[in-house]
């Protein structure tokens, strides 16, 4: 079953009745926040919907589907919805905290990439999770794509240092940079990623830049939580929201894009390597009415 299959089974309007009444605008109130999309922005969309439908004369249901549907389309639309590659080598940092997806993230994007034909470096940057270079490794075998890596424990910076010079000399399309599981709250760990940051500007400093930050969907508004942290922090240019093939409702995606104003680029649903799509406003706000 399919990213766009999955949403749908939300139904915020399924159960409705035919009258735009009070009953009708609290209950989607509710389908909405339940669907976690947040009641700030909740409140915003009803209010803008409520406007909308009487500035239109729109009095069905039918016709009040359409209206939420540009609303949020429009709250998920926004800036490039594409990862810059333009510049080689392009660098796309990935950043946030830790068993939300990051490495799995890369791996199955290094596959697309490579499949595109590009030449693609993975670079182990998480030097402190156990195992995570061994991870990464396999995902990097799977894909057919090379990877930078040195010993547990060593300067995040060094490796990062060694892909660039790397990617340059083997005239690599694009780098994607792991990095430690860093909670919001660790300022010495965003530090250490500020210090990775200069090393790319210093090395590749007319590459393309991504900053990606990974959010796990089931985790509700406490990744809208961290994604304000961490785009205060690290400047993101990105969301790639990940495992919405299972309890996540889906709404986040719209909650965090609208506060934010930084597109979601990609949204994983599934285990398989294709199961990392890029994401489509219009189509998923289609599948969730």
């Amino acid at each position: 079953m399919g990213f766009f299959d999955k949403i749908k089974k939300i139904g915020i309007f399924s159960n409705f009745i035919s009258e735009l009444d009070d009953d009708f605008y609290e209950e989607l109130e509710e389908s909405l926040v339940m669907a976690d999309m947040g009641a700030e922005t909740t409140m915003e969309a009803v209010e803008e919907l409520k406007a909308r439908c009487k500035a239109e004369k729109i009095k069905d249901v039918e016709g009040a589907r359409g209206k939420m549907r540009e609303i949020l389309a429009e709250y998920l639309t926004l800036g490039n919805a594409q990862v810059d590659l333009s510049r080689q080598p392009a660098v796309v940092l990935f950043i946030g905290v830790n068993g939300v997806g990051k490495t799995t993230s890369i791996g199955k994007l290094a596959a697309r990439w490579k499949g595109e034909g590009r030449r693609v470096m993975v670079c182990a940057g998480d030097t402190f999770r156990a195992a995570a270079a061994d991870q990464l490794t396999i995902w990097a075998e799977r894909a057919g794509v090379d990877i930078i890596k040195q010993h547990e424990g060593a300067d995040p910076a060094a490796v990062v240092y060694d892909a660039m010079s790397a990617a340059k000399a083997r005239r690599t399309d694009v780098v994607l940079v792991d990095t430690a599981g860093r909670l919001h709250n660790k300022q010495n760990l965003m530090n250490e990623l500020n210090k990775i940051s200069r090393v790319i500007d210093r090395e590749c400093p007319d590459s393309s830049r991504e900053t990606l930050l990974v959010l796990d969907a089931t985790t509700g508004q406490n990744g809208l939580i961290q994604a304000k942290q961490f785009a205060q922090a690290a400047g993101i240019t990105g969301i790639v929201l990940t495992k919405l093939d299972g309890t996540a409702k889906g709404g986040i995606v719209i909650a965090i894009a609208k506060e934010l104003g930084v597109p979601v680029k990609f949204v994983g649903v599934g285990e398989g390597v294709n199961d990392l799509q890029p994401f489509d406003p219009r189509a998923f706000t289609e599948a969730l009415l």
